[in-house]
C-alpha cells in the first residue's frame, strides 16, 4: 500500500503513475499498517460527518456502557455493539470512496452499492439498540 495522503490533492496522473513502495516486513510492516489505519481514520473523520456524530456517540455512551454493564459480558456487548457501528461507518466510507473515484456519475449500481453500504450502518445501529435495550431495560 501507498501512504494515505488527500486524495483531493492527487490528480489521476499523479494516482495512476505512482509506485508502491517496497514490501516491509515484520515489525516495520505493523508500524506503516498501523500509521495507514490511523491516516484512514483521520480522512474518515475530516471528510464524513456521520463518522464524527458516531465518533462522539461513542465516547458519551461507552463511558456508560461500562458503567451499566453488570457483569464484563454486559459491557462487552454495551461497549462492542458501538464499535460495530463505527467499524461499519467506516466500511460505508471505503464504499462510497471507491463508487465516487470511479465515477460520480449517476450510476444505478453505484446508488445500490452505496445503499447497501448505508444498510450496514443501520443495522449496527439497530443492534446496538436492541443490545441497550435487551441488558438495561427489566425484564
Amino acid at each position: 500500500m501507498y501512504k494515505a495522503e488527500d486524495s483531493d490533492s492527487l490528480d489521476n496522473n499523479d494516482a495512476e503513475t505512482r509506485v508502491p513502495p517496497p514490501t516491509k516486513k515484520g515489525i516495520a510492516r505493523l508500524i506503516a499498517a498501523s500509521k495507514y489505519s490511523a491516516a484512514g481514520m483521520r480522512s474518515a473523520f475530516k471528510s464524513e460527518e456521520a463518522v464524527r456524530m458516531e465518533v462522539a456517540a461513542f465516547v458519551v455512551m461507552a463511558p456508560l456502557g461500562f458503567w451499566l454493564g453488570s457483569t464484563d459480558v454486559e459491557k462487552v456487548l454495551l461497549v462492542g455493539s458501538l464499535v460495530l457501528v463505527i467499524l461499519m461507518e467506516l466500511i460505508n466510507t471505503a464504499i462510497e470512496k471507491v463508487v465516487d473515484r470511479v465515477s460520480e456519475d449517476y450510476h444505478e449500481l453505484s446508488r445500490i452499492a452505496k445503499d447497501i453500504g448505508s444498510a450496514t450502518v443501520l443495522i449496527s445501529i439497530g443492534l446496538v439498540l436492541f443490545t441497550w435495550a435487551v441488558i438495561l431495560i427489566p425484564s
